[in-house]
Order: structure tokens, then sequence, then C-alpha cells
């Protein structure tokens, strides 16, 4: 975990303040605490939890980058009253979802549709966007800035999502003249998970921009399989949170079973769900609820009943939440036992 943190910060040139990681992978207090241990101290989060956490864990700035509506936005609300020193934001998209902050002390960045079709205003909508940033000063709430998640540039040659990313990027940037040509000042522009983050760090323009661009990867504190093929090697990214798993069964030749079905490593980015540490000949296959077959190939050692097999999740960070605990591990000595502090969601209040 340190040692993906200091690559990260190496790649932003030492500049802590550039990188606004997204919690939801990190989800452990202890993780928030390492980060704002090396200056990264502006955080991203989905959820009431994750935004309490990390207030709690010593972050200056959280960006709950999750539209909001009823219940959901007064309990932001009322977080961000109880931490006074934090400054919390959250994403708008539409003029409805402003009302909900009236009166409050929560800052509201304009969520942008940058093709991924999840959340935000289509980046084609320039007037629109500009009229939605005057709603916000006119009610008299902190305009943050703009959000920009282009997480669908993930797929194909670095050079074809590079053109792909910096075409987005510059169609951003004239969103962003637009607005401050209606006389509003564009505090922050933030774009940028784990796969796009190397297009953004080529991205010259953001370097010498007016505003402050920061880049939101949550996932590279971890690493997973998914981001470690999106990422140069060069960059010095390793996985760090494994799930230990025990072989339970040895059905049938060439085949065993451990105790990691989908209720321990998520399925959601497909099959393989992880890989075996250290066995790159061992074949996960498709896991049920509690049980994950992996295919011995012929002449290969096979695993015996009862022994320890480390997996390297595919997508880590649905499979963190899919934990109560961790144990934590420095220089080959176990630290401790963590709570999963950001796991799931807040009981209803």
């Amino acid at each position: 975990m340190d040692a993906n943190i200091a690559a990260t910060l190496r790649l932003l040139g030492g500049r802590a303040d550039r990188w606004r990681p997204h919690v939801k992978t990190a989800k452990l207090a202890f993780a928030m605490n390492r980060l704002t241990g090396h200056g990264v101290k502006r955080f991203k989060c989905a959820t009431s939890l994750e935004l309490l956490c990390a207030c709690e864990a010593g972050a200056d700035d959280v960006a709950v980058a999750y539209p909001l509506h009823g219940a959901g936005a007064r309990r932001v609300l009322g977080i961000a009253e109880s931490h006074p020193d934090v400054r919390v934001s959250a994403l708008v998209e539409a003029e409805e979802q402003i009302e909900p902050w009236s009166g409050g002390r929560v800052g509201l960045f304009v969520d942008i549709n940058p093709g991924m079709d999840r959340t935000g205003i289509e980046q084609a909508r320039d007037d629109d966007i500009v009229a939605l940033v005057g709603s916000i000063v006119d009610r008299g709430l902190a305009f943050r800035g703009l959000h920009y998640y282009d997480g669908h540039v993930a797929e194909g040659p670095f050079e074809k999502r590079e053109a792909v990313a910096h075409r987005g990027y510059d169609r951003l940037m004239k969103i962003v003249a637009r607005v401050e040509g209606s006389g509003v000042t564009v505090e922050e522009v933030v774009t940028s998970g784990t796969p796009a983050l190397p297009c953004a760090l080529s991205y010259r323009p953001f370097e010498s921009a007016s505003f402050t661009h920061r880049v939101s990867p949550g996932t590279v504190v971890y690493n997973d399989l998914t981001s470690l093929s999106q990422l140069p090697d060069d960059f010095g990214y390793r996985p760090a949170a494994l799930v230990v798993s025990t072989v339970v069964s040895r059905p049938a030749a060439g085949r065993v079973t451990c105790d990691a079905g989908h209720k321990t490593v998520s399925a959601d980015a497909g099959v393989p769900t992880c890989a075996v540490l250290g066995r790159p000949d061992l074949k996960p296959g498709h896991p049920s609820e509690e049980h994950l077959p992996i295919a011995v190939p012929p002449g290969g050692a096979t695993p015996s009943l009862g022994e320890i097999l480390y997996l390297v999740p595919r997508h880590v960070c649905p499979t963190v939440n899919n934990f109560d605990h961790a144990v934590l591990v420095l220089g080959g000595r176990i630290l401790g036992v963590e709570r999963v502090t950001a796991r799931g969601r807040e009981a209803p209040l």
C-alpha cells in the first residue's frame, strides 16, 4: 500500500494536492490514515459512511461523487455540519438537484457526462452547464468546479485510449472557458479514475490551467488484475490486497476447489475473478456463491486439502466490501486486524 501511494505521488511530481483518490476502494480507516499520512487529504467517496470515515481519518476536503436526493442529501448535510473543518461537496447535473443543498455548507461540483452515460450532464450542452453553474452561484452556494469521470476510457491500446481521452479533455477545456466567460471562476476540475490516469498525466494543458486539476484514481492504493493490466509497468504499481483462501476439496483429477466464491471475490468484472499468487499455472474457473473451482494443468502440482492460496482479485473494490476485517502485514509481520470501516451502508437514521 505504501509503495503504491508513493508511486502515485511520484507520477504527480510529488504534489499530493493533485490527487483526490476515491475511497470506495480503500474502505479501511487504516488505509485512509495511510493516505493522509502521505499528505493526501482530499478524497472522493460515494456513500455517507465513506464520507464519515474520511472526515474522521483527517481529510481536509471530501467530494461525494454521487447524485444525492432526499434522506441521503440530508445525511451528508448533517455530516458536513458536524465536521466544520472539512470542506464537503456533492454533485449536481440538473436544477432540481440544487434545492436540497440550500442553506447548508456543502459546496457543489457540476457533474459532466464525458460519454460514459452513467451520470452527469452531456458535455455538448454548454449553455445548460453555464446556466446550472449560474443557478448554484445565484442561490449563494459554493460552486466548487467540474467533475468529469472518464472511466469508460479503459479498453484497447493505450495510444487509442489516450487519443479518445484527450479529445474529451479538449472539450472540457472549452466548457471551462465558457463558464469563466460567464464571470464565474472554476476552482477545480476532477478527472480520471484509474483507467484514464495515464491519459490525464500526458495532457499538457492541465499543467498550465487556471484551475486546479486533480485526478481521482482510488484502485491504485491496492491495485487488482484489471488496473495492473491498464497501467504501464513502469508506473511501479503492485497488488497490495490479497484474499486468503483455503483449498476445501479435490473433486476430480486436475481440479481443486477453494472457499472463495463470488460472495468472497467479486465476480462483477467477469471470469476469472482472480489469479493465484505465485501459481500462474492454476486457472480459476466460474465461481458459485461459496466455491471457486480451479483447474490444475496436467503434470502440475495439485494443492493439498487445507493448503492456503493467496488470490489477487480482478476487481478489488467490491471484493474489499465483501469482508468485515482485513489482516494488516508490514515487512512480513502481522500488525493486526482492522475492521473494514466503511463497508456497506449506515443504518437508517
